[in-house]
């Protein structure tokens, strides 16, 4: 057995991957080449990528392998349907000839959409969606055995997963079905305080911080959740209460008036400005959320008796209840795909197929297989240079040792730099080739970044990159993310001490208010989104923060992907220089290339002014 190609697509996050003998060798995701945010369309120029960077044709692949299995899909609709009738007709009249027309037999439409490429067609094969997330943490991970957790919106019928990972093999032992959903739960508030579904839910995340812990309202809102929205049991099972909300039938999240009703107050509409009600509810969502998977957790414990968990699914891209889970200390380790959303389900059923259904062995490795989520596309000097003299720019070419010292030094100076490097990470986050540096020390670092560099909302924390060595120096905590998917407390030595009245200011004097000696990745409640950054893993981008060390003393920087709002991030040199133009960064760094924005001349510049991002 050698390449498998894994795909998910016509939902949201569509993308590719390519294992061989059980080796992760390339991943892609569509938005990156199409420029449409969680594109769902079929991941063509990703699967190009992967054959043409490997030199493969279809030929070369023994296996494709989708994400889910579209009847299952379909038989849920179908029931849904039938179960709430009369509820739902005008959905179901839309739903259904889509599903007809494209859906259902999707088999002729993968076949349709993979001749297209050179080469004989592989035989095709389908995994559930749960299993392709379940697959997709496991396999990778560092863990022989482990407990395996998976929440999202919905697969076919599950939206919650309790498994084991033992050898080559996945045992699914629990799950909770469709209506009732975590996943959903957390994207009805996401649309009730003003956010968009399948994007939004990490702005809810980074707002929730700004609610009042100390407050009576966040206790009445939980009680109001608990009692009217959802029946939480002992061990995490879940029950939501229907009459409240409209995704399973309707064209909304929940029953606007229902919610108004229970809450006190309506809808935010995206332009409306925040207040005390919608900070509190998101603290109280977001603290039921974690009670929930801790829950779980315990569960999943007893029943696996396993030291080890491994995560995926959407909700594992919810860093603040991972870092409760590590809190909590029901497992001893815990390992997060990097990719957890629906575009690791591209790898996770490749890896399904080959371990499951080919019931191959397994090799486990120290820290995991990965590569540090690097699997994209990269761009060689020579292709650069071509398309810098193509723009006329004016640019600099440095040896590694000079560029470190050089945008060190800049980032010192509270310069903001494009930094983009080697091969294009997999999955949401941007983790040191396809990002935004900046000076984590300054007090103007995330108001700037937030309105002038990304064009998004202000209240939006900024993660880290930390050198390996210096995580315990700034952060607190013995477990660390190389992917960005876990907080860390930022420590109490660099902390500045809080007035006693600072719950009850409002969210603009907390943003601004100095909270660390690091003010530009402290979030509101001292936390940080950390990544730690390993030599071994990406050796260019490690020995740049050593040298911001070596000329300030702080082995940390700031690292936000290389995008603005609405936009996916940067893949070619083109999107990066389009991107660097039209914003307030001020050094563009490609592979060794340098280009000072200031050096360039108003004729190039004005070249850019046309380019429009879209909103988010």
């Amino acid at each position: 057995m050698g390449y498998i190609l894994g795909i998910s697509a016509y939902y949201h996050d569509s993308a590719a991957a390519l294992i061989k003998n059980g080796e992760v060798i390339s991943a892609s995701q569509e938005e990156r080449y199409t420029r449409v945010k969680h594109d769902s369309n079929f991941p063509h120029n990703s699967i190009k990528y992967l054959l043409n960077s490997n030199m493969l044709t279809l030929s070369d692949i023994d296996a494709v392998v989708f994400y889910d299995k579209p009847f299952l899909k379909f038989e849920r609709l179908l029931e849904t349907y039938s179960y709430f009738s009369p509820r739902g007709f005008k959905s179901f009249k839309k739903a259904i000839p889509i599903w007809l027309k494209d859906k259902l037999f999707l088999k002729r439409t993968l076949k349709k959409e993979l001749n297209k490429f050179n080469g004989k067609l592989p035989e095709i094969f389908f995994s559930e969606h749960h299993l392709s997330h379940l697959a997709s943490c496991f396999y990778p991970s560092p863990f022989e055995d482990t407990a395996i957790l998976t929440i999202d919106g919905v697969g076919e019928w599950a939206t919650t997963t309790l498994a084991r990972g033992s050898g080559n093999n996945i045992e699914i032992l629990k799950e909770v079905h469709f209506p009732h959903s975590i996943g959903l739960l957390y994207s009805a508030f996401t649309y009730y305080l003003g956010f968009k579904v399948n994007s939004g839910e990490y702005k809810l995340m980074g707002l929730a911080p700004y609610g009042n812990p100390e407050s009576k309202q966040v206790v009445d809102f939980k009680k109001k959740i608990k009692s009217k929205l959802i029946n939480i049991k002992e061990d995490g099972s879940y029950f939501l209460n229907m009459d409240f909300f409209n995704y399973a039938t309707g064209f909304t999240m929940c029953n606007d008036e229902k919610w108004e009703k229970l809450f006190g107050f309506p809808r935010k509409k995206e332009e409306d400005q925040f207040n005390t009600d919608h900070l509190n509810l998101a603290l109280a969502c977001q603290q039921i959320t974690q009670e929930i998977v801790l829950l779980i957790a315990k569960h999943l414990k007893k029943i696996t008796g396993s030291n080890n968990i491994c995560l995926a699914g959407g909700v594992a891209l919810n860093c603040v209840a991972n870092q409760a889970l590590i809190d909590s200390k029901i497992f001893e380790n815990i390992w997060i795909q990097p990719a957890s959303g629906d575009a690791g389900g591209a790898l996770g059923a490749a890896f399904a197929y080959y371990y499951l259904a080919q019931e191959k062995s397994r090799r486990v490795l120290a820290s995991d297989s990965m590569k540090g989520a690097y699997l994209g596309d990269s761009y060689n000097q020579d292709l650069i240079r071509n398309v810098l003299f193509k723009h006329e720019f004016t640019f600099h070419q440095y040896n590694n040792e000079k560029l470190f010292r050089e945008i060190a030094t800049q980032i010192s100076n509270e310069k903001v730099i494009g930094w983009f490097q080697g091969k294009m990470e997999y999955g949401p986050r941007a983790l040191g080739n396809r990002s935004i540096l900046a000076d984590p020390r300054s007090e103007k670092t995330q108001k700037q970044l937030n309105l002038k560099i990304k064009f998004r909302e202000g209240f939006r924390p900024f993660a880290p990159s930390v050198i390996e060595e210096d995580a315990k120096k700034f952060f607190d905590g013995d477990i660390f993310s190389p992917y960005m998917l876990i907080t860390n407390p930022v420590s109490t030595n660099i902390r500045e001490t809080l007035p006693t009245d600072y719950n009850k200011w409002d969210i603009t004097n907390k943003l601004y208010f100095k909270r660390s000696k690091l003010p530009a990745i402290t979030h509101i409640d001292f936390s940080a989104r950390v990544q730690v950054v390993k030599k071994e893993t990406n050796a260019k981008y490690y020995s740049l923060i050593k040298k911001f060390k070596e000329i300030t003393g702080y082995g940390v920087v700031v690292n936000t992907s290389f995008n603005v709002r609405g936009e996916p991030i940067v893949r070619t040199p083109e999107d990066a220089i389009n991107c660097f133009m039209n914003t307030n960064m001020d050094i563009l760094v490609l592979e060794n290339f340098v280009i000072y924005k200031d050096e360039l001349p108003e004729a190039i510049k004005s070249e850019f002014n046309s380019v429009e991002f879209k909103k988010d």
